[in-house]
């Protein structure tokens, strides 16, 4: 495959460097969506976007499109991609990483006067964390169709700040159709795999085949309000009941084993408690939950065995029990071509790596829903992600570098070279 000039010193100084744009006392990122310090890191995107000779639009989402042409403009556009935006206590490369990887390959490119057949495109989606906004991935989601604008543009953050009216305030929301993104031939997107398989096994690579199929949940238990000092006999104390359902859930997941010998996963992540007194056994009880796993017919028995423990619980303790579905994501298969593509490219280069399902969301999943797209995981320090401690090594981010340098130039096609 064609040589370019890339340079993972020039990557990583980038990194840092973004990285100070909501720089914490603890070494991470806080960048949130739609935040100015959101808009202060696009900023610096563009800027350097546009020294290595692309050009920007940006869609009514907020997505950040910016293209290289290549020199057969009737060929559709082989896309790099991830996200700025991080968690209020976020690290330094969760969605970074992709970003400026795809810039760096854009550098190279220029230094080495290289046309490519194909345009190259690097996109900044708007709110993959969903931090602010809930849920997540809503510039990919907009874009790929599975949400619409008005619903993404009218969503509140939990101060009752709208999404479209914060989009205005930065400055970030431009006018172009974010459906026009349909028209990608081919997408990359390079990620901390927020995991630890890649470090244990020793792999610097992770070739990612697909992402688990996920289902969350929302659960409300409704008890009644009684005194602290009150006899226990005939509580219905909401949060008694909310405990055992929440205990009997990672049992569920645990016991949800696939052929291959991976169970399931859940999470509760959220719990809100009414009326919050130290001396009230509490009325009622919302918590979240999310579950996946690889195989979407035993991610479907975990659902059914949830809800069955629910109403069991309910009964026993004389509560009511609603459990509510909030959001599902199929099981979705990266594209084969794009995935041989990055396995090639690895023993090209010589760099250990595995193949692996991706089981986190990411914007490339909801474009591999509607366009050839793939996967490539970087490894992280003890699979710390979603924390100021989240870590790298420079020689990991190169070699995620340079193999998806290699698959999208080879998707992309070079016309000539100098």
């Amino acid at each position: 495959m064609t040589n370019i000039p890339l340079s993972g010193a020039r990557l990583w100084d980038s990194l840092m460097e973004m990285a100070r744009i909501g720089g914490t006392a603890k070494g991470g990122s806080n960048r949130q969506t739609l935040t100015d310090l959101d808009s202060e890191g696009r900023h610096l995107l563009q800027r350097w976007a546009e020294a290595a000779g692309c050009t920007m639009q940006v869609d009514r989402i907020g997505n950040m499109v910016l293209t290289r042409p290549g020199r057969d403009p009737s060929r559709k556009a082989v896309a790099i991609g991830s996200h700025l935006d991080t968690q209020p206590t976020g690290g330094k490369f969760d969605g970074v990483l992709g970003v400026l990887a795809g810039l760096e390959i854009l550098r190279a490119v220029q230094e080495a006067g290289i046309e490519t057949e194909a345009p190259l495109m690097l996109v900044n989606w708007t709110n993959e964390e969903g931090a602010r906004f809930s849920p997540p991935m809503m510039g990919s989601g907009a874009a790929m169709g599975i949400f619409t604008e008005a619903e993404v543009l009218a969503t509140a953050d939990s101060d009752g700040k709208l999404f479209g009216e914060e989009l205005t305030r930065i400055g970030w929301q431009g006018d172009a159709d974010p459906a026009s993104l349909q028209t990608i031939g081919a997408y990359f997107e390079l990620h901390i795999e927020q995991g630890k398989l890649l470090e244990d096994a020793g792999k610097q690579v992770g070739v990612v085949t697909q992402a688990l199929a996920q289902t969350w949940y929302e659960v409300t238990v409704e008890g009644e309000e009684s005194h602290g000092g009150s006899p226990m006999a005939g509580r219905h104390d909401a949060m008694m009941a909310a405990a055992p359902l929440i205990a009997a859930i990672e049992e569920i997941a645990l016991n949800a084993v696939a052929a291959s010998g991976e169970p399931g996963r859940a999470t509760v992540g959220r719990l809100t408690v009414y009326p919050d007194s130290r001396n009230i056994a509490p009325s009622r009880i919302w918590f979240s939950i999310d579950t996946r796993h690889a195989d979407p017919d035993l991610l479907a028995k975990m659902g059914l065995e949830i809800r069955a423990r629910a109403t069991a619980i309910a009964a026993a303790r004389g509560v009511a029990i609603t459990v509510a579905d909030f959001w599902h994501s199929p099981m979705v298969p990266f594209d084969a071509t794009l995935v041989s593509r990055v396995r090639d490219a690895a023993q090209r280069l010589g760099l250990p790596y595995m193949e692996m399902p991706t089981a986190i969301g990411h914007d490339a999943v909801y474009v591999a829903r509607r366009l050839p797209a793939t996967m490539i995981f970087c490894p992280c320090h003890g699979g710390i992600s979603h924390n100021e401690a989240e870590s790298i090594t420079p020689e990991w981010a190169e070699a995620g570098l340079r193999v998806m340098a290699d698959a999208v130039l080879a998707t992309a096609g070079v016309a000539k070279e100098q």
